[in-house]
C-alpha cells in the first residue's frame, strides 16, 4: 500500500510539474503527456449517445456555402480560415486550438464534432455555440448551422484557394482594417469625379 501511495504521489507531481511548466503564461505549449491526458478526458465527457449520433443534415454545395461563410465570421479568428490555428488569437491561447485538418480532429465521428460545437470545451477557449442557448445535445434543438459546420470541418483539408480568398472577405474585421478601407474608398470617390472631367474635356477638345 505504501509503494502504491509513493507511485501514486510520483505521478501526481508528475502530471503537476508537466502542466505547470512555464508558469502561468499562455506562450506556453502543452507536453505531449498533457495532450494525451486532455484528448482522453475530452473523449470521456461526451456522451456516448452523442458520439453515435449521424448527421442529419446532407451535404450540398449550398450548405457548405453557409457554413464556409459562417465560420469565416465566427470560428476563424481564432482557427483560421484553413482550419490551422495559425492565427495571432489562436497563438496566444493554452492551449493552442487544434488544426483541424489533421487526423485528431478528421477521426472524431459526427456527433463528437457537434457536440464540441454545441458546448465548447472546458478549461480551452472554444465556446459553446448552443443552438438554444443551453448545453444541448445532438438530439435536441435543430442544430442545422452547427452540422453544416461538421460537413465543413471535414473539407477543411481539401479547402481551395478561390474558397479561401472568399472566406477573406467574411472575417471580422479591426478598427484599423476599417479605418484603411474608409481612407480607400474616400480616395477613389475624390478620383472619380476628377477622371471624369478629364474625359468630358477630352471629348470637348
Amino acid at each position: 500500500m505504501i509503494l502504491i501511495g509513493v507511485l501514486l504521489l510520483g505521478a501526481a507531481v508528475a502530471i503537476a510539474a508537466s502542466m505547470l511548466h512555464g508558469g502561468l503564461s499562455a506562450k506556453a505549449t502543452p507536453t505531449r503527456l498533457e495532450a494525451v491526458l486532455a484528448r482522453n478526458a475530452r473523449h470521456l465527457a461526451i456522451p456516448g449517445n452523442a458520439r453515435l449520433t449521424q448527421n442529419p443534415v446532407l451535404d450540398s454545395p449550398e450548405g457548405q456555402r453557409e457554413a464556409r461563410l459562417h465560420f469565416a465570421d465566427h470560428c476563424a479568428i481564432c482557427h483560421g480560415n484553413n482550419g490551422s490555428g495559425d492565427t495571432p488569437i489562436g497563438n496566444g491561447l493554452y492551449p493552442k486550438p487544434p488544426d483541424l485538418r489533421k487526423p485528431q480532429t478528421q477521426e472524431l465521428s459526427d456527433g463528437e464534432l457537434f457536440w464540441i460545437i454545441e458546448n465548447g470545451v472546458r478549461f480551452t477557449g472554444m465556446p459553446a455555440f448552443s443552438s438554444n442557448g443551453n448545453h444541448t445535445s445532438a438530439n435536441h434543438g435543430n442544430g442545422q448551422d452547427s452540422w453544416k459546420l461538421v460537413h465543413f470541418i471535414r473539407h477543411l483539408p481539401y479547402l481551395t484557394s478561390t474558397e479561401r480568398l472568399e472566406m477573406e472577405r467574411y472575417n471580422p474585421k479591426g478598427p484599423e482594417e476599417r479605418a484603411e478601407e474608409e481612407e480607400e474608398n474616400e480616395f477613389l470617390n475624390e478620383a472619380t469625379p476628377k477622371a471624369k472631367s478629364e474625359s468630358q474635356v477630352h471629348k470637348r477638345k
